[in-house]
């Protein structure tokens, strides 16, 4: 069992608790306008990121050779170690982040209480 995945504000105060072992963190892309989403697996130790999958590309937006076209977009296993947290900056100029858990998808700010739009988020395990 894990340890739950925490949202945190500033880093260190706790503005939601998900009882989850894994979720997609899903946005989009500012310029290019495609979504992103990224599927990560809650450890005691840290987040592990296990797959990504992009609709397209464009700026900024390059997928790894290794990457396999599925559904008109790209989905690839990023070589990124696992970590301890995950700092999300939110602008209000584009789509919140959407955070899905069990087949079941929020904005990042609403499940982080309903915080402004300019508030950045972290994602870590929570302590047990």
């Amino acid at each position: 069992m894990s340890a739950g995945l925490c949202l945190l504000l500033a880093g260190h105060v706790l503005a939601a608790r998900l009882e989850a072992d894994h979720f997609t963190l899903a946005w989009v892309h500012s310029v290019e306008k495609i979504e992103w989403q990224e599927d990560w697996v809650v450890t005691p130790g840290g987040l592990d990121l296990v797959e990504a999958r992009v609709a397209g590309s464009g700026a900024g937006m390059e997928v790894p050779a290794d990457a396999r076209r599925i559904d008109g977009g790209w989905a690839y296993r990023p070589g990124l170690p696992r970590q301890r947290e995950v700092h999300l900056a939110r602008s209000g100029v584009v789509p919140d982040y959407r955070l899905c858990v069990g087949g079941s998808c929020s904005p990042l700010g609403r499940l982080a209480g309903g915080i402004a739009d300019d508030v950045g988020v972290t994602l870590a395990p929570c302590a047990p």
